[in-house]
């Protein structure tokens, strides 16, 4: 015995300190029959000194000895080794930072000064929203565009001015297009993996093994996907009488990361012309502003552009300036007239085709009722999806898509009212442009130094 033994201590040297639950059940069942065996070539020798010898014989610590015996104790059995957790990277989708988004207004509404910590808590009370932590938190809502100011001796996060501009304009334009009686179609662009499927489901946590599920005559569950594997790329656009017919543009997508780097202008533009022939004259087409929707007719000088480039620009526009002038004064003049000449080829395509595009302000996908159009159409498939293949989830995501009724359009529309009428509704208590302000500072801390408030550091 002793010489297997010494053998079986040197490969496993390494694994001496390793919590139990690290072990495999290869190694929990050989220190259990190490031990057995001790008991019984050894009956006189004591408890302890047998699970000495046992952490002799096998290489790993005494504290390892003691904590494995006792799971064999208490459970009646050796337990299979423990899965290694691996954090997920989140992903949050258009439909969950809208619902941070509202969770911070929510507190507005109120009149409550919203703290990190208590828009953390609100969220995890949320189960459409991903679990995520603080520090996460705070860079989704800088992600969100909200930004940094002092505000006396507290940190604050507001909307960016030119947002608050941006969101008060498209309100404005929106409800005139409907006083006007114009149709109002809605565009946008989402993904789906093939290991999409319900996130909470019934378990039968009384069966604490394969082997125990099969001697027993039980199954062991349902199969999880490995991962979230491959995914489609979608774009569609519809109204309050339903999707758009020939609308739907579906394929694979080839990278990880953000969906959105899998489309480009040259892709939706072709996708976006055949489209607009089949609306009715004067329609208004809301979409977000992607880079493949931005896509510039004519290119504006940047601070990447040379001097001289940036003068023949300025020249070719009948700009005014002076030949000694600096390359940082040349691009304040190209900022003061820039908007005057930013064409975007979509917006210009539309122009031709006799109807209009109205851009969303940045981060607002609340405002875009195919956000809801979309949850609806991946929860179904979510709940039909048991083979964790493409080739399966696509025809499961068509099929969705034909079940959406006019009437489910109807209902995300006026819900995209409502939160409109609630935005217009903030303008009138706050001002012209609203300010929108959360406390950065832990809700327990009553002050901080100087240099405290100037930084974001939220580890």
């Amino acid at each position: 015995m002793e010489a297997p033994a010494a053998n079986f201590a040197t490969v496993n040297a390494r694994r001496r300190k390793l919590p139990t639950g690290h072990l495999t059940l290869r190694e929990k069942t050989v220190i259990h029959n190490v031990h057995q065996n001790i008991v019984k070539d050894f009956p006189d020798i004591g408890a302890t000194e047998q699970k000495k010898k046992t952490a002799s014989y096998t290489g790993f610590s005494l504290s390892t000895i003691y904590t494995l015996l006792g799971e064999v104790h208490s459970t009646g059995h050796v337990s299979p080794a423990k899965k290694a957790k691996h954090e997920e990277r989140i992903i949050l989708d258009d439909h969950a930072n809208y619902l941070i988004r509202k969770t911070v207004h929510d507190f507005f509404f109120k009149q409550i000064p919203p703290t990190i910590d208590a828009v953390h808590e609100e969220t995890k009370l949320n189960s459409e929203i991903p679990k995520m932590g603080r520090s996460k938190l705070h860079k989704v809502l800088k992600e969100l565009q909200f930004r940094f100011k002092r505000r006396g001796r507290n940190g604050l996060l507001i909307d960016r001015p030119e947002i608050t501009v941006w969101r008060a304009k498209f309100l404005r334009e929106i409800e005139k297009f409907r006083s006007e009686e114009r149709k109002i179609f809605y565009l946008d662009e989402t993904w789906i993996n093939e290991g999409h499927t319900k996130t909470k489901i019934w378990v039968d946590e009384s069966k604490k093994s394969a082997r125990q599920a099969f001697i027993e005559g039980f199954s062991t569950g349902l199969k999880d996907p490995c991962g979230k594997g491959k995914r489609l790329i979608i774009l569609h656009i519809g109204s309050d009488e339903g999707f758009v017919d020939g609308g739907l543009l579906i394929f694979e997508g080839s990278k990880g990361g953000d969906y959105h780097q899998e489309m480009n202008a040259t892709v939706f533009e072709t996708w976006f012309a055949k489209i607009l022939k089949t609306l009715p004259n004067n329609a208004v087409i809301v979409l977000d502003n992607a880079s493949y929707h931005s896509r510039k007719v004519e290119k504006i000088s940047t601070t990447s552009w040379r001097k001289g480039d940036i003068q023949n620009w300025l020249a070719s526009k009948n700009i005014a300036f002076e030949s000694a002038m600096l390359k940082a004064e040349l691009l304040m003049l190209v900022k003061q007239h820039k908007h005057t000449f930013e064409r975007y080829a979509v917006d210009e395509l539309a122009v031709q085709e006799g109807k209009t595009v109205l851009r969303l302000p940045p981060y607002h996908c609340e405002l875009n009722p195919i956000e809801l159009i979309w949850a609806q159409i991946k929860n179904e498939v979510a709940s039909k999806n048991i083979t964790f293949k493409l080739r399966d989830v696509k025809p499961l995501f068509q099929e969705a898509v034909e079940h959406v009724t006019d009437e489910n359009w109807k209902k995300c529309i006026e819900h995209s009212k409502k939160i409109e009428n609630e935005m217009r509704r903030i303008g009138e208590n706050f001002g012209t442009v609203p300010e929108l302000i959360i406390s950065l500072q832990d809700s327990s801390s009553d002050t901080s130094t100087e240099s405290d408030s100037d930084k974001e550091n939220f580890d």
